[in-house]
């Protein structure tokens, strides 16, 4: 259906007159008349009876005038959602508990006038293809020493989010006030849920093998509470989390959450964009981050060599 046709007839109804119909299209009468006729013809109705004080809609042409007002607001709502700055900035975060999700929380409460539409993607081949196609306008991620980003796809890093080591109470280290590498050295650190070739699997890769720690990746990741749960029944099982997820655990869990040194081993997250994208909000994400100064790259941290 032609919705120009669609148009004319909603501004001739709305109007009474095919010729100030035409005056607000900026049209001719010719123009309003053929428009409207052509519509008649796919309907196989008459909409319009001509009378000597203009145009009277018919009983069909009163059926299809809410209709057709629902045809041009949905018109209008398909243009805008693809339209940069009337569309929700979408936004990957991986999961909802995580220091990216703080944030894009921070920036929503620094600018709450823009629109966000905040998806977990699984993996960075994932959340980069989506990136691509413009199924998203951005993604935290990090960026692997081996990955190379497609072009077109520009990163930056934003923040380097300290790991803190996590124990239960009769871990062998939970009375630490901080612990280093070489401390944890022949400890079990279970990180449930590592499928080889994403992007934090990498990262634990290479920090096992930097300094010769034993990571187990085994099971399936149930989320923090599970976790939790473990670690705070175990005597030999520990875990490294970010610091910036908030874990409230159980009464009685006491597990101490301890700081790690010598080097502070750091997760570092970009984030990514495609070039072209023209999405006003994106660009004031991409301020507001670099305003509000997360460290990067500071003295006496660790992240994989390249990153």
């Amino acid at each position: 259906m032609d919705l120009e046709a669609v148009r004319t007839f909603v501004a001739a109804a709305d109007t009474g007159r095919f010729q100030d119909a035409a005056n607000d299209l900026a049209v001719t009468q010719q123009a309003v008349s053929k428009r409207i006729a052509g519509l008649e013809r796919e309907l196989a109705v008459r909409l319009f009876t001509r009378t000597a004080r203009g145009a009277q809609l018919t009983i069909d042409g009163q059926a299809f005038l809410p209709h057709a007002r629902a045809l041009i607001q949905a018109e209008e709502r398909a243009i805008a959602s693809v339209r940069p700055g009337r569309r929700a900035l979408r936004v990957d975060v991986i999961i909802m508990r995580s220091a990216m999700s703080v944030l894009l929380r921070r920036f929503h409460e620094a600018r709450p006038e823009v629109d966000l539409d905040v998806v977990t993607l699984f993996d960075a081949d994932t959340a980069l293809a989506a990136v691509q196609t413009g199924t998203i306008d951005a993604t935290f991620r990090y960026v692997a020493p081996t990955r190379r980003l497609p072009a077109g796809i520009e990163a930056a890093r934003v923040l380097d989010e300290r790991l803190d080591l996590l124990v239960g109470p009769r871990h062998p280290l939970a009375g630490a006030r901080t612990v280093t590498l070489a401390q944890l050295v022949g400890h079990r650190i279970w990180i449930p849920g590592l499928v080889p070739g994403v992007e934090w699997a990498l990262y634990y890769d290479d920090l096992a093998a930097e300094f010769g720690l034993s990571i187990d990746g085994l099971g399936p990741h149930f989320g923090s509470d599970h976790l939790m749960d473990v670690i705070a029944e175990s005597s030999d099982v520990a875990s490294l989390v970010g610091e910036k997820p908030r874990l409230a655990w159980s009464d009685g869990h006491d597990l101490r959450r301890i700081p790690v040194v010598g080097p502070t081993p750091v997760y570092p997250h970009s984030l990514l964009w495609r070039t072209e994208n023209a999405h006003p909000a994106l660009a004031m994400l991409r301020r507001h981050l670099a305003a509000t100064g997360q460290p990067t790259g500071a003295a006496g941290s660790w992240t994989p060599a390249g990153a």
